[in-house]
């Protein structure tokens, strides 16, 4: 996850964004594009139902306790440093992260664990790490020994070696939207990162036009391993391909800080990779993150909300802790501001991709669960507000978010408030679109009938005492 890809990024698609936004927004690409497989239109409106997704980055490097792969980056950059006690010079470091392979082994892991938790919590589609950039594969690629599944690796005597095959089928199972997250560079192949010449960067340490044969190779190698996991796996409905450095060079915008380091060609064939993805997974949806194109299904703001509506899809990559890697005791956002972010996301129109990183030993951290109990508590009463629903113009007025019934019959306004522990108020005001004709309003959560008048576009709720049951926001629910 290129997380730390410090961008200033304009989007220009129909939309505005504030100007707070322009610093956060790391993965938003201009000049999106409507795919045209009908296919693939329609899958993506049913993604867009979904709402709230689970991330999973986990890697050897969760031993460590470190940012996943950032650390072998010879770039200067706040994530990127190394832990002294990791290596003294850069080499040693690189030989002893390779080496966590030899002694990676999650006992724990029991992905039906995860998947009751989280589809308790109202998650419906999970994207999880097959490979990130260091190349470490998750699953039994047949091009490489650098896997969880090779003899090297003690979880590969396991029987649930093939954790990407286990989490897959599992969450598959559990009615779960299934995603690949896959790293289009790799920092282990010796056809990316050529040990003839030192990494300089994150980009590929030689010049492939210069060197087209071990280029070539190394396209093969990642269609090949993209080939496995589109075609051994099961049904995939999203490739998720990150690292979008790897691209070709007339995509670049000199405006993004990152892609001004990319000074050579890193054009891996997206059309043959996309084509063949499409061919084993007819309708798959394909996001080539920050490559604007077909094959850009939707963008993916990371760690940040856009302050507007999109009027393109679109998903927040966003971690539960600090990390997108386990790190010990990180620092986990409470149930509120998780459900507060969801309300801001769906308001918007998007999705919210939420991160939870397992540990070495193949488990959560049992806050994490604490976490999902929760928001499971606030899901059941208000499910109906979230899922299947579609922005609504004001979007967002005061502490006021709105979103609506696919059909347009259901208005849901949302009440939150930034104090750390929500007390519904005994009234609420708010503003409805003059186009609205409410014929029933009711307070999800609360069993009594609810005193309610509208007077020009305002609507006035009178909340009874039954209100001190609410958690973490008042959803008001209007029928037309």
């Amino acid at each position: 996850m290129p997380a730390k890809q410090k961008t200033k990024t304009l989007f220009l698609a129909s939309l505005f964004i504030s100007s707070a936004f322009f610093s956060q927004a790391h993965n938003v690409s201009e000049g999106y594009e409507k795919p045209a497989d009908p296919l693939v239109v329609q899958n993506l409106e049913q993604w867009q139902d979904l709402k709230f997704g689970l991330f999973m980055h986990w890697g050897t490097y969760s031993q460590w306790g470190i940012v996943e792969s950032w650390s072998l980056c010879p770039e200067d950059e706040s994530w990127t440093q190394r832990k002294p006690e990791h290596g003294k010079s850069y080499n040693e470091y690189v030989k002893n992260y390779e080496n966590l392979q030899t002694t990676f082994n999650p006992v724990q892991f029991n992905p039906q664990k995860w998947a009751d938790a989280t589809k308790k919590a109202g998650m419906k589609y999970v994207v999880f790490t097959t490979k990130h950039h260091d190349g470490f594969a998750m699953f039994d690629t047949k091009q490489s020994d650098y896997k969880i599944t090779s003899s090297k690796t003690p979880f590969s005597k396991n029987p649930k070696a093939d954790v990407a095959k286990e989490i897959f089928n599992t969450f598959r199972d559990n009615g779960f939207r299934i995603g690949a997250y896959f790293s289009k560079p790799d920092w282990h192949s010796d056809d990316y990162w050529w040990s003839y010449f030192p990494p300089k960067d994150r980009n590929v340490n030689y010049d492939p036009q210069k060197y087209p044969a071990r280029w070539e190779n190394f396209k093969k190698f990642t269609f090949n391993q993209l080939n496995e996991i589109t075609s051994n796996y099961g049904k995939i409905d999203i490739l998720w391909l990150d690292g979008g450095w790897v691209r070709p060079f007339h995509t670049i915008d000199p405006n993004i800080e990152w892609q001004r380091t990319i000074k050579v060609e890193q054009d891996i064939d997206m059309d043959k990779i996309g084509t063949m993805a499409r061919k084993n997974q007819p309708g798959i949806i394909i996001v080539d993150r920050t490559v604007p194109g077909k094959w850009e299904n939707y963008v993916t703001p990371e760690q940040a909300v856009p302050e507007h509506a999109l009027s393109i899809p679109w998903e927040s990559c966003i971690t539960m802790g600090d990390s997108f890697s386990y790190v010990p005791n990180d620092n986990y956002k409470s149930s509120q501001k998780i459900i507060e972010t969801l309300i801001r996301i769906i308001s918007r129109g998007g999705n919210y991709l939420m991160n939870i990183a397992p540990g070495p030993n193949g488990d959560y951290d049992a806050v994490v669960y604490e976490r999902l109990k929760e928001i499971s508590g606030w899901m059941d009463k208000n499910q109906s507000a979230v899922f299947t629903t579609r922005a609504l113009a004001p979007y967002h007025e005061s502490d006021f978010y709105y979103t609506q019934s696919k059909d347009g019959k259901i208005v849901n306004v949302f009440h939150i408030s930034e104090k750390s522990n929500y007390q519904a108020p005994s009234e609420l005001s708010f503003s409805i679109p003059e186009n609205i004709n409410p014929k029933t309003v009711k307070v999800l959560g609360i069993s009594s009938q609810i005193k309610w008048k509208k007077k020009g576009n305002k609507i006035h709720v009178q909340l009874p005492e039954e209100r001190t049951k609410l958690n973490y926001s008042t959803v008001i629910q209007i029928t037309q």
